[in-house]
């Protein structure tokens, strides 16, 4: 569509209408700092360097999650062009950046990335909180959406888990998984985390806490979200074999404490879903 913004200096552009696909039958909504990009949330130096400094050919990409996301935009069936969303707490200045980012790694785009406004005002002398501004963004798709099942995907380091926690008791029935990439070592916040899990069981989803993409993907093909011919994409992309590490650190919300107790320099993996039992050691 043509676009035209008025102005002592008019601007005109063309912009693109997002219409899902009749086979769609899924809404991925993932965040993109810490979950799809590594940005080192936990940093703010190293954050703040990255997100402003770096360009998009200097950024990482988690090992397979970009063939993660193309599996859940193709579906089961593999034609599916389910809708992909993006929330990230940058400001609107990085869209250029993201853009060639996801090109570059052959990431399913979305209509937009919906992007924070950091500009400041007398009313608004500071950016909308993360949080409000993702859980806003997901009301408002849930909405638009609203004959479609929702999957949610971010990372252990911010608010996403409880975020998420409160849409899937919001909206029950709504969201088929949760999925959160586990960037944190702290024993603390993967209690509080456990615990938001089993409030997600609760309310009849299930929740992954996964340290790698290859984790989510197992789970995603057990629940027929992806399929399971795309595993092998996935564990390209990741470096290893399914078989090599099937199940492995997998373990109930319950029974966390167990893996928390000889946790180790890799963050674990944790699946909890409803009426799931714990796999065998």
């Amino acid at each position: 569509m043509e676009l035209d913004l008025a102005g002592p200096e008019p601007v005109r552009a063309k912009g693109q209408v997002f219409i899902p696909s009749a086979d769609c039958r899924r809404v991925v909504i993932s965040d993109i700092d810490d979950t799809v990009m590594r940005t080192g949330v936990a940093n703010k130096v190293k954050m703040l360097w990255r997100l402003f400094v770096e360009d998009a050919e200097n950024r990482v990409a988690f090992p397979g999650a970009a063939a993660l996301y193309r599996a859940l935009y193709a579906g089961p069936c593999g034609s599916e062009g389910n809708p992909m969303l993006y929330v990230s707490r940058a400001p609107w200045g990085l869209y250029d950046m993201l853009s060639e980012f996801f090109v570059m790694h052959r990431i399913p785009v979305g209509p937009v990335l919906f992007l924070r406004e950091w500009g400041l005002s007398w009313t608004s002398p500071l950016p909308r909180r993360a949080e409000d501004h993702k859980r806003h963004l997901i009301d408002h798709m849930l909405a638009l959406y609203h004959d479609l099942p929702f999957v949610l995907i971010g990372d252990s380091g911010q608010h996403d888990p409880e975020v998420y926690a409160e849409i899937v008791a919001a909206h029950p029935g709504r969201v088929a998984a949760v999925y959160i990439r586990n960037v944190s070592r702290d024993a603390g916040r993967l209690e509080e985390i456990a615990k938001l899990a089993e409030a997600v069981e609760a309310a009849g989803s299930s929740l992954v806490l996964a340290a790698d993409s290859l984790a989510m993907a197992e789970h995603a093909a057990e629940q027929g979200l992806i399929a399971r011919s795309a595993m092998a994409e996935v564990a390209r992309e990741y470096g290893t074999v399914p078989e090599t590490r099937r199940h492995a650190g997998r373990t109930r919300a319950r029974a966390l404490r167990k893996v928390l107790d000889g946790a180790g320099p890799t963050p674990p993996n944790v699946i909890v879903e409803p009426g799931r039992s714990d796999p065998p050691a």
